[in-house]
């Protein structure tokens, strides 16, 4: 695993994955996840309903990641399945604030669970956004991930939507710990990384890690008939990381 080396846009896609959710040996649903390390502890990173729905009843047991094993021969990969409890507990960590519940969850990767040897990427907490952002409404963003589960089933990559900050970053839209994005998304983006390429001093780029996207925005009020969907989506800010992965128990390896 090479964290902080997700500058380029192979080792970004790297970083990103796959997520299979598993009943027993049931496949329920697709989505997106992407990998966050902290020190020496490894994070899967999606929205938390992607775990858990109580609404829909989506209650999956264990979740199955496509890991790449070589760096450059990207065809190598093996699959690794993650258990989501522990002692009849959440083995994953969620978080609430003062507008409820964040629609983000952190699950430990235990190093047994993972094939040797691995060559995924991962995000770190130099990726994330700083407190003296000047990101605006406007700016392009791209959010890569497995849209209805498509992917280059070649090489095992995602592929990325584009979008733009749809609302006042760095402001809590309607109250919530998310800021707006406008772009076409689909079903299985949910969990996915929203970055920003970013110039830095020298010249050279990266990626910012800015969000966590969940799912479209809507008006309750919209006539299905004749408007359309507004194409807003909710980016939960990736700040939230730092608590989720501070909050979680160490697992051995």
């Amino acid at each position: 695993m090479s964290p902080g080396d997700q500058h380029d846009a192979r080792g970004m896609l790297m970083a990103v994955t796959r997520v299979q959710t598993l009943l027993g040996s049931r496949a329920l649903s697709s989505a997106t996840g992407f990998y966050f390390q902290r020190d020496s502890r490894l994070f899967l990173v999606t929205s938390r309903h992607v775990f858990f729905d109580g609404p829909s009843g989506h209650a999956p047991d264990q979740v199955e990641l496509t890991c790449h094993t070589h760096p450059t021969d990207l065809t190598r990969v093996q699959p690794a399945v993650l258990p989501l409890y522990a002692d009849g507990r959440a083995a994953w960590q969620q978080a609430q604030d003062s507008g409820g519940d964040i629609d983000v969850a952190a699950l430990e990767i235990r190093p047994s669970h993972l094939p040797q040897p691995s060559a995924m990427r991962a995000f770190g907490p130099e990726d994330l956004a700083s407190g003296k952002s000047t990101w605006d409404v406007g700016d392009s963003l791209a959010i890569p991930g497995f849209p209805l589960g498509f992917h280059d089933t070649v090489h095992h990559l995602p592929v990325v939507r584009t979008a733009a900050v749809a609302s006042a970053y760095g402001v809590r839209f309607q109250g919530r710990g998310y800021f707006l994005t406008d772009g076409r998304t689909h079903r299985g983006s949910s969990g996915a990384p929203v970055l920003l390429h970013e110039t830095v001093p020298g010249g050279g780029r990266r990626w910012r890690l800015l969000g966590v996207h969940s799912s479209r925005m809507d008006m309750s009020g919209r006539d299905a008939a004749l408007d359309e969907s507004l194409g807003l989506n909710c980016a939960w800010y990736a700040d939230v990381l730092m608590t989720l992965t501070q909050a979680a128990a160490r697992l051995p390896s």
